[in-house]
């Protein structure tokens, strides 16, 4: 019976120290994973929306290409003369310049 009546109890103002380090630790895990990683999705979805025929682009499986046709969900790829895919639009991993380098915003530098 008497834990019945403990588990039914309110919390106190000295029950806070145990529940201290969970509240910590969910911070630390928000700021150092959750975040970062939220940030870098919204990141890849403005890249995917900004996509234009012409572009040089680098795929998900390591496929270099140039954008030959846009539509909703799906992009053309050249990836050799005369040598076209079609791919999803979110396998497109980066944007890359004509020399094979992924570009980055001047932005993130300043």
């Amino acid at each position: 019976m008497q834990w019945a009546r403990q588990a039914g109890r309110q919390v106190r103002q000295e029950d806070l120290p145990v529940f201290l380090p969970i509240i910590i630790l969910f911070a630390i895990f928000y700021f150092l994973l959750i975040r970062p990683q939220q940030k870098k999705a919204k990141e890849h979805r403005e890249m995917i929306a900004n996509l234009k025929k012409g572009a040089r682009v680098l795929t998900a499986a390591g496929i270099y290409g140039t954008i030959q046709s846009l539509d909703e969900s799906s992009i053309g790829l050249e990836i050799a003369e005369k040598v076209k895919i079609k791919i999803s639009r979110a396998s497109v991993a980066a944007v890359v310049s004509e020399d094979d380098s992924i570009q980055k915003d001047d932005k993130k530098k300043k």
